[in-house]
């Protein structure tokens, strides 16, 4: 088995785990940062708090392609990072990117931005990407439709995923794949469909399964519905995967129905832009007032940048527009993530998560928050 489920939370129903990869064993629940072309914007790889990073294999396929990242020990030597890597598909980017023209059963059709080529992407195509580059947890092709779609065009994404899911795990086992394989609920925002989908990967003998086609203009009420709804639908004994979510609230929301592993450019972007986040809300740095703040970023914060830094000159680097402003401020975005996953797992083998979850929520919420910048 390449998951372990540790423990359950009595009142919940929020999850702690273990899974299993080729480069170590990793507890959930666990956050992602996401270095889509092999790197976490600002930071090198020693610098990034987190034990999973997941890249985008697509991406990388095209620049600097296959056989360079091969030629130096495949993405974990490409990157230095000797921890476990998720890849994904690059179907999402496609989809939502200039170059892609169409999709059909056979695969996504798209122009390739740098020749001007057409080619196109198949199921089997990326699972062979993923297994060269050395991914430990690939991804299969998957058919995202945007939001808001129409009911057919969401029935036929149900149906394509399913399809090339069939045809992922087969070319997997057909070539001897050494990764874990994760396949994607889709669906939309109906009930229906959603059942429709994860029936039908589930039926296949995925190592896990992920949650997608949500966070992409939903309401919150909406994707915090579907989640529970999807994760309830999944095996017991599989990590369960809600793709592209990183906000605090959504992230603990999500454990509650069930969830295990998340990634997001959140805590990053938003770093990169100035937005701080602390057990107590978020605040913005580039404001005036932190020249004259010469505590940490958060006190009581073990990150890099709180045991090295003050408020004040993190301030004056964003406010220049200083690259190390944004290096020191994404260290510690990922940190207090990393930190609210670490706690959580903490409460749930303590059967205590609501109350973890509700103390967190009227700290970060409290008066003296900054939750809605101005």
């Amino acid at each position: 088995m390449t998951f372990e489920l540790v423990h359950v939370d009595k009142e919940t129903g929020a999850r702690a785990g273990i899974l299993r990869t080729p480069h170590g064993d990793v507890e959930t629940p666990f956050f992602m940062p996401v270095a889509t072309r092999g790197t976490v914007k600002t930071l090198a790889p020693e610098e990034i708090p987190g034990d999973v990073l997941i890249a985008n294999s697509f991406h990388l396929s095209m620049k600097p392609g296959v056989e360079a990242i091969k030629e130096q020990g495949g993405l974990h030597g490409f990157m230095r990072w000797n921890r476990p890597i998720f890849t994904d598909s690059g179907g999402f980017q496609i989809i939502r990117e200039n170059f892609f023209r169409k999709i059909t059963d056979d695969g996504l059709h798209y122009v390739a931005p740098d020749t001007g080529e057409r080619k196109i992407l198949t199921p089997e195509a990326i699972m062979d990407v993923q297994e060269e580059i050395g991914s430990d947890i690939a991804m299969v092709l998957d058919d995202c439709p945007p939001y808001p779609s129409d009911r057919k065009r969401i029935e036929a994404s149900v149906r394509r995923t399913a399809l090339w899911a069939e045809r992922s795990i087969e070319h997997h086992r057909e070539t001897g794949g050494k990764k874990l394989v994760f396949a994607i609920v889709q669906g939309g925002l109906d009930e229906g469909l959603r059942r429709e989908s994860a029936k039908s990967l589930t039926s296949l003998d995925f190592d896990g399964f992920a949650i997608g086609g949500l966070s992409i203009g939903e309401t919150k009420e909406e994707m915090s519905r579907v989640t529970k709804l999807t994760a309830s639908l999944l095996p017991a004994n599989r990590p369960r995967y809600l793709m592209g979510v990183g906000s605090p609230l959504e992230l603990l929301d999500s454990m509650a129905s069930g969830v295990d592993i998340f990634d997001s450019v959140f805590p990053t972007r938003n770093a990169r832009h100035g937005t701080m986040y602390t057990m107590a809300g978020k605040y913005g740095i580039n404001s005036r007032r932190n020249l004259t703040e010469y505590g940490p970023l958060e006190d009581g914060c073990g990150c890099y940048t709180c045991r090295n830094y003050s408020r004040s000159y993190v301030s004056h680097l964003m406010r220049e527009k200083e690259m190390l402003g944004m290096r020191l401020a994404s260290i510690h975005n990922l940190y207090f993530i990393r930190r609210i996953m670490r706690e959580a797992r903490e409460a749930i083998l303590e059967d205590r998560f609501g109350r973890f979850t509700e103390e967190f929520t009227e700290n970060y919420l409290s008066e003296d928050s900054e939750e809605t910048l101005k």
